[in-house]
């Protein structure tokens, strides 16, 4: 029996690439102000912790707004609400960009994450839709670009606008790829099917926008003293953890009706692949807090260099994307997923004992070799939650795969910030507290490679 490759209809890269286009301008406003939040502090005159909502804020009112995508689609059509969304982020922008005040700032960044949080998971929706099951692998190695690039390149991105051009220009610079993205979207996305009517499950999404938003809210306390038992910390956790478990309580006793129908999670594909999501979230979130902080705090280096020096790692990840693609399709996702956490695990090691003085072409390999691991990781992860699924139950998976992604960034941040933090204190030198705080990055990811086996083997085509 020989396994070849599916064929992708040619009619999908244009959907593919018109959605690319305005998905990078809402990746990247979620991470080019990661290091603008102490020079915006400055330059509005008001305290870090009033500023830090300008992040907050956004990412907070995104992962609220993905629930709503399936049943915005199935009412306004999903080619029309992507125009809808790419343009009120478009407004909003340039909004935030004229900004007169901390307040002001805030706010448009909150109207800038409710469009982002539509079109987040739209992106994959309509593509998904487009390519039918077929070489799923192949076209999420062009659909999850931005989620990949985004934390890598948006800091950099944001340190050199933000001392060449100053902050307002944070939220111009991204501009070009939302207005190109308008027209490209107008011309190449399918037309919508007649628009059924359908009834918002208000109570469910009060339930699981409040739950998403308090799980994060919670874990973006976590660098406070007392760490997860804090009180801004354990009370929003909590409070969110309960809310999302009644919503999928409810969800489960009348799925017809549900907001989000997690009946879904009966196929293995999807089901391991967001908990691997979630996995991968805490293996590129997490540690992304870690390198940078290393940088800055061990080696002195300014934000903008720290940023550079983590190009490395996202040269990594497109060096292993299109590659990877096939190799999911020929070995199954499975191997390939394994593969690229033991990969990721072993980028991880040399930072376990990384200090000051250690030279910079082992950080520089150390890196790459992450970056080809979490390229390996992110393609077929993202393509074998589909698999199986008909096309109304696509923007489903959509959001459960895509909120597993988004807590699993959360999470894995606010944990390894806390151990950083506690390893910080007790240490006898800097370099010791990061040492133990790449140990858990480290230990975390194993514990990732050994759940990558759950995922469902090849499947032979003729």
């Amino acid at each position: 029996m020989e396994t070849t490759l599916e064929r992708v209809e040619p009619k999908v890269w244009p959907v593919a690439w018109s959605t690319l286009v305005g998905g990078m301008s809402v990746l990247f406003a979620t991470t080019i102000v990661a290091v603008a939040v102490e020079p915006l502090a400055g330059e509005l005159g008001v305290p870090l912790s009033s500023v830090q909502w300008i992040s907050t804020g956004y990412l907070l009112a995104l992962a609220m707004v993905i629930p709503i995508t399936p049943w915005a689609q199935r009412r306004v059509g999903g080619r029309r609400l992507w125009l809808y969304a790419l343009a009120g982020f478009t407004v909003a922008s340039v909004l935030a960009a004229l900004a007169w005040d901390a307040p002001s700032l805030i706010a448009f960044r909150v109207l800038q994450g409710a469009a982002g949080g539509i079109l987040v998971p739209l992106m994959s929706t309509l593509v998904i839709q487009a390519a039918a099951g077929k070489g799923l692998a192949r076209v999420m190695a062009v659909v999850s670009l931005p989620a990949v690039l985004g934390p890598v390149l948006g800091p950099v991105l944001g340190g050199v606008v933000l001392d060449s051009l100053g902050w307002r220009w944070l939220f111009l610079v991204t501009l070009p790829l939302a207005v190109v993205g308008i027209p490209l979207a107008a011309r190449y996305l399918p037309a919508d099917e007649q628009p059924e009517p359908a009834t918002l499950d208000v109570v469910g999404l009060v339930l699981m926008a409040g739950g998403i938003a308090g799980v994060l809210l919670g874990t973006s306390n976590a660098s406070h003293d007392g760490g997860f038992l804090h009180p801004d910390v354990l009370l929003p956790l909590v409070a969110g953890l309960l809310a999302v478990a009644v919503f999928a309580w409810r969800a489960v006793r009348s799925p017809e009706d549900a907001l989000v129908d997690l009946r879904l999670l009966r196929h293995r594909s999807l089901s391991s692949a967001t908990a691997l999501l979630l996995l991968s979230g805490i293996a590129l979130y997490g540690a992304m807090l870690l390198v940078p902080l290393y940088f800055q705090q061990l080696r002195g280096e300014s934000a903008m260099v720290a940023g550079l020096l983590l190009l490395p790692q996202g040269v990594g990840m497109l060096l292993s994307r299109s590659v990877v693609a096939r190799l999911s399709e020929t070995l199954g996702a499975r191997a390939v997923v394994v593969a690229g956490f033991a990969v990721v695990a072993l980028g991880t090691v040399p930072f376990v004992a990384a200090t000051e003085s250690t030279g910079m072409g082992l950080i520089g390999a150390a890196l790459l070799l992450r970056g080809l691991g979490l390229g390996a990781v992110t393609v077929p992860l993202m393509a074998v939650a589909y698999e199986g699924l008909a096309h109304d139950e696509v923007p489903h998976a959509s959001v459960i795969s895509r909120v597993g992604q988004q807590l699993g960034g959360s999470f894995g941040t606010a944990v390894l910030a806390v151990v950083l933090q506690g390893a910080l204190a007790t240490a006898s030198a800097p370099a010791l507290g990061f040492h133990v705080a790449f140990g858990w990055a480290t230990a975390l990811t194993v514990v990732a490679v050994a759940l990558a086996f759950l995922l469902p083997g090849r499947a032979a085509r003729v």
